[in-house]
């Protein structure tokens, strides 16, 4: 069963920490956390937008399949509704190493009316899993360290300017990261190239046999998924690297197929969108045309 924690109060609660003194946004310090309640914690799911600076944790999160080790300065970025669990057998040993760091909580209520409401969703790492984390530098620890400073000493008179000087620093705080996580991609460009390669690898294996293509065209998921990475991931690595997204890439590769087809075999080209993975030739020829220019059909009568 997913236990929901609706509320930046519930949490507190949870946590062993006096109530916020906003009841939408908080900050508080790793070390101050005292987890109760150990079967919470098996599986748990927030109703409100959490992002976290680590050090040292002691504990492993595990995020869908995947754990990972809080044993460096980290950030993470979790959204409402995404299911987590802690190892229960770590919650004694957080209690008594809990590491340092901070985490802000903020309930999507907080951002009513305000434009971060409609432009959070244009950050992709929140749908990031847990070992995608952002490593930070000292110098940006120190950055993002400055604005959760500010967070906090902000909510502590509340006012009618309260909320657009917290959204304002919010804001702040994730395009910070995004330039943040830009800079990791480059900085891990050697990983990085690695997964390139087995994407290429994946996409060219897919369009080779037949029988996975019965199933349809490749997806973002199904990269994904074999690359043990987000879809969200997956497609701002791949951008970072390449100018180009999962699904560019994909549509690339069957692009480079079907030229393949139509210069080498006698296949129709109904029966060339069939072997490709598409369900209606129309597709096929929609999506040729609008890479190409020209349809199937006057690419391969350019090579007759």
């Amino acid at each position: 069963m997913i236990n929901i924690i609706n509320s930046v109060s519930q949490f507190h609660r949870l946590l062993s920490l006096p109530e916020p003194a906003h009841p939408l946004v908080s900050v508080v310090r790793v070390p101050d956390m005292r987890f109760n309640n150990n079967m919470i914690w098996e599986s748990f799911s927030l109703n409100f937008y959490c992002v976290a600076l680590k050090r040292d944790i002691a504990g492993k999160v595990k995020y869908g399949q995947q754990y990972y080790d809080y044993d460096k300065g980290i950030m993470t970025f979790i959204a409402p509704k995404q299911v987590h669990s802690l190892d229960a057998s770590q919650v004694d040993r957080l209690n008594q190493e809990s590491g340092t760091g901070y985490i802000l909580m903020f309930h999507p209520n907080f951002l009513y009316k305000h434009p971060l409401a409609a432009t959070i969703k244009n950050f992709g790492f929140f749908s990031y899993t847990v070992n995608e984390a952002l490593h930070l530098s000292e110098k940006e620890e120190k950055d993002i360290i400055g604005i959760f400073y500010k967070i906090d000493e902000e909510y502590q008179h509340i006012d009618r300017h309260t909320q657009d000087i917290i959204l304002s620093q919010i804001d702040l705080l994730l395009n910070y990261s995004n330039r943040f996580y830009e800079r990791q991609f480059i900085t891990r460009k050697a990983v990085n190239h690695d997964l390139l390669t087995k994407t290429e690898q994946l996409l060219n294996e897919c369009f080779e046999q037949e029988e996975t293509l019965k199933n349809g065209l490749p997806t973002v998921e199904l990269l994904a998924a074999k690359l043990n990475l987000s879809t969200h991931y997956l497609s701002d690595m791949l951008r970072s690297l390449t100018g180009q997204s999962a699904q560019q890439h994909i549509q690339g590769k069957l692009i480079e197929k079907a030229k393949e087809y139509l210069t080498v075999t006698n296949l129709s080209v109904a029966e060339i969108a069939y072997q490709l993975g598409f369900e209606y030739p129309q597709s096929f020829n929609k999506i040729f045309k609008k890479k190409t220019n020209i349809s199937p059909l006057e690419f391969r009568q350019t090579f007759n």
